[in-house]
């Protein structure tokens, strides 16, 4: 076994009431903030190799951002630029880091949250010289509640988006309620740092219209003050989950729950290896029948929005016709596999629907494998093949989804032949 050492830290990014708020079909603003929205880095060092994770409290951001950050991380700490994990929380809370629906990304909040990034790694760095030798404990926990399938299946065959869904037949998928919980402690027993990974849609504020790190974000933050240490939080695949139910403060009270009744029973984990590789993954925009795009939206919000509908199917409308030209454009992402002992983090840059999320843990040859999506990059909704069959919003052609049929398969496909990699 390995000795490792673990350090980690925050670093807040600022939001005012004038920017535009990432999340909605339309733009919209908040009013006032609750929580933080935060940068949070954990570094882990051992057998003189260094890993980065990061978790932004933001919806999601392009690569362009990911991998000017991480080239300047790896130029000020050594860090190998392959060893750099950075992922989005994906709240709804947040201001927009990615043109999307319509409003374009907020470059003053864009240079905020690189520059959080970067203060969170160099203070994290700071700590690691100092002497911040840990012990890893492990506990796969389970959280069923808080989310579900939300890709209703309805009477008329349509998949549920929005509106209402009293005439649902079943879910259209699975959900994952696993919940892993990484403690990193030091020799006083004191944490340093906790990780935890759950599967459900970073949507849900406790006061209304308002700036959040979002339901996910405000347990972390609570957590903290209640166990000490950082706690972060990385988004596992949630591309066809959400919270249908629940008020925002009983699904904030029951993640906390699960977390800590996960750490009440963390056993220690031997950590043996350190490692982590990430390659290009390459894709091609899909090509679209627009007529069939148009009746299908249409068909759907003129049924199930209630009110004017005109708007929102002209914004997807708009969508398609900016992805028009860009139809069959070849374009490249990454994917990532991180292992911290026995456990694998899988990373994926998009809304990986959970069938192909489930499917890489089943698949891969590490019995800890779990996914953390929005990480380096964002290239939409990941739909599986029955997801492009049933329809619905998350197949609807946009800026939130346009990868061709296929490609969650071949994202699992690779993903795994990075685990066997990995294993070999």
């Amino acid at each position: 076994m390995m000795k490792i050492k673990a350090a980690a830290c925050s670093a807040e990014m600022a939001g005012d009431d004038s920017m535009v708020i990432a999340g909605g079909i339309h733009p919209h603003f908040a009013h006032g903030q609750e929580g933080k929205l935060r940068a949070s880095a954990l570094l882990v060092e051992g057998g003189g190799k260094k890993l980065c994770i990061l978790s932004c409290d933001v919806l999601m951001f392009k690569r362009d951002i990911a991998d000017e950050v991480a080239k300047r991380i790896e130029s000020e700490c050594g860090i190998p630029f392959r060893n750099i994990l950075i992922s989005a929380t994906h709240t709804h809370h947040a201001p927009s880091t990615v043109r999307i629906h319509g409003y374009d990304r907020d470059e003053i909040f864009c240079d905020r949250l690189k520059e959080a990034i970067l203060k969170a790694v160099r203070e994290a760095d700071e700590k690691l010289k100092s002497d911040q030798n840990v012990e890893l404990h492990f506990r796969l926990g389970q959280e069923c509640t808080v989310g579900r399938n939300s890709r209703l299946l309805l009477s008329d065959g349509t998949v549920y988006w929005v509106g209402p869904r009293d005439d649902a037949l079943r879910p259209t998928g699975p959900f994952d309620p696993e919940l892993p919980v990484l403690a990193f402690k030091k020799p006083d027993d004191t944490l340093e740092a906790l990780l935890f990974n759950h599967s459900t849609h970073n949507i849900g504020t406790l006061h209304g219209n308002v700036r959040s790190p979002g339901f996910y974000g405000l347990a972390a933050q609570e957590l903290e003050g209640e166990l000490g240490g950082t706690v972060i939080f990385l988004l596992g695949a949630a591309g066809s989950t959400h919270n249908l139910t629940l008020p925002t403060d009983e699904m904030i009270l029951r993640i906390k729950e699960a977390v800590k009744e996960a750490l009440s029973k963390a056993q220690r984990m031997e950590v043996k290896r350190l490692e982590s590789v990430k390659e290009e993954f390459e894709y091609s925009v899909r090509w679209f029948d627009e007529e069939a795009e148009e009746r299908a939206v249409s068909y759907y919000c003129r049924k199930r929005l209630g009110g004017d509908p005109k708007p929102t199917i002209e914004v997807f409308r708009r969508m398609r016709g900016e992805l028009a030209p860009l139809q069959g454009e070849t374009r490249r992402t990454w994917l990532q596999v991180m292992m911290i002992g026995d456990v694998a983090l899988v990373g994926v840059p998009g809304e990986l629907f959970t069938s192909l999320g489930v499917e890489i843990k089943r698949r891969s040859p590490f019995r800890h494998t779990y996914i953390v999506e929005l990480a380096n990059d964002y290239i939409g909704y990941i739909p599986d093949e029955e997801g492009f069959d049933l329809g619905g919003y998350q197949v609807w052609t946009g800026f939130h989804s346009f990868v061709e049929r296929g490609t969650g398969e071949r994202m699992v496909d690779e993903a795994v032949g990075l685990l066997r990699r990995l294993e070999r």
